[in-house]
């Protein structure tokens, strides 16, 4: 994977490049990224890059009895020629011998001691299929089900094994280490390699909650933050990439805060019509009275949980929109023409404060679907609070 085939994240490719041709990079890098923000990927090409690199220029002497170090092949070589490099082949493929991976695993029949080797297979596959996607999406790829993915006190066994040894062709070992917050105690094994490690070792780690990770490691770590991707670089992708129409990647774009691997996957959900059925709820909520509300819920718990979740980001975005349109010019609100009139029609209704409110209850029925609360009961309790708020202006119905 090349920097290029990442989306987006133009400063932090730059920082990491000059990191290298500067010979500032440090020994322990923390890539913190919000899911679906390009943490892996991101990580993948740069470790990828750095094992591509010819290895450090031979040191020899000199006619006069001093040491002289030759000239590197080719010097610094900026990551978007890294492919020129007959090294990258096989980093490209995940089987270079000095890049080592460690992830979360689980163990494929009682008293297994497994380690992320046992998998590697499926990694390859994964990397290449869903480089956006999250711990849940590599879990159910290995079949967890309901299994707790973590990494294994044997796996850091096996990390201070492999990096004891010296590089096989390459100017630096590299550790990628993806969600270091599956590590646990067994985190402490690593320390000491962490804070001194062999000469030329890096050790990358991608995590995406920064508090579930052992203070002693961050400690020891240089630590890169990496933002949200911005609006534009999901809609090019999603339309370059994904081949969605122009029309439904700024819809998208416009719900999915920044988080590819949930573009991709309302994406998928794409012909859903959101805004009828919000209307239907609304119209219940509103004006058709109990009997409508009830149709609509049973119409809505069938939805799924995923769906649910969609249904409401998308009510959210309305409202964010019907905001924006009350304080900027209607030029600079870029979402179809149906869905602005509706934002519209959602100012009539509802003041600034009460938009807020609604925004937080709507944003609480979407945590609480996510674990796994009654559908038909949190609708029924969402229609009577949206109702309060709007109907009767209060704010506040509960802390």
């Amino acid at each position: 994977m090349l920097f290029s085939d990442v989306i987006g994240q133009d400063t932090i490719k730059q920082h990491l490049a000059e990191m290298v041709e500067h010979n500032r990079l440090s020994h322990a890098l923390l890539f913190l990224a919000k899911e679906g923000a390009g943490g892996l990927p991101l990580a993948l090409a740069f470790a990828q890059y750095i094992v591509s690199l010819p290895a450090e220029a031979p040191v020899v002497e000199d006619l006069f009895g001093g040491m002289t170090a030759l000239e590197p092949s080719g010097g610094f070589i900026p990551p978007e020629q890294i492919a020129n490099q007959p090294a990258y082949v096989r980093a490209d493929k995940l089987v270079h011998p000095d890049l080592h991976f460690t992830y979360p695993v689980i163990p494929r029949k009682s008293g297994d001691k497994p380690v992320s080797a046992d998998y590697i297979e499926e990694w390859r596959s994964f990397v290449e299929t869903m480089p956006y996607g999250n711990v849940y999406d590599w879990l159910q790829s290995i079949g967890a089900e309901n299994k707790q993915g973590n990494i294994t006190a044997e796996e850091c066994n096996q990390i201070i094994r492999e990096l004891s040894l010296k590089s096989f062709e390459s100017r630096y070992k590299v550790l990628l280490l993806w969600m270091p917050e599956y590590l646990g105690k067994e985190g402490n094994k690593l320390l000491k390699l962490i804070e001194e490690p062999p000469p030329n070792t890096v050790f990358i780690l991608v995590a995406e909650n920064e508090e579930s990770i052992l203070p002693t490691i961050i400690s020891r770590c240089q630590l890169v933050r990496i933002p949200a991707l911005e609006d534009a670089d999901i809609e090019k992708a999603l339309t370059e990439r994904a081949k969605a129409n122009e029309e439904t990647a700024r819809q998208i774009t416009g719900i999915c805060e920044g988080n590819y691997r949930e573009a991709l996957h309302l994406l998928q959900h794409a012909d859903e019509d959101w805004q009828s059925l919000l209307r239907e709820w609304l119209n219940a909520m509103l004006k058709t009275g109990p009997a409508a509300q009830l149709k609509f819920i049973d119409e809505v718990s069938r939805l799924g949980r995923e769906k649910q979740k969609q249904f409401l980001r998308y009510f959210n975005h309305l409202l964010e929109q019907s905001i924006r349109i009350r304080v900027m010019s209607e030029e600079q609100i870029k979402v179809a023409a149906e869905e602005k009139d509706f934002a519209k029609r959602l100012n009539k209704i509802a003041s600034v404060s009460q938009q807020e409110c609604m925004i937080e209850e709507l944003d609480k029925a979407a945590y609480y679907i996510e674990r796994n609360a009654h559908a038909k009961m949190l609708f029924q309790a969402l229609t009577i609070k949206l109702y309060h708020i709007i109907q009767n202006k209060t704010l506040i119905l509960s802390k």
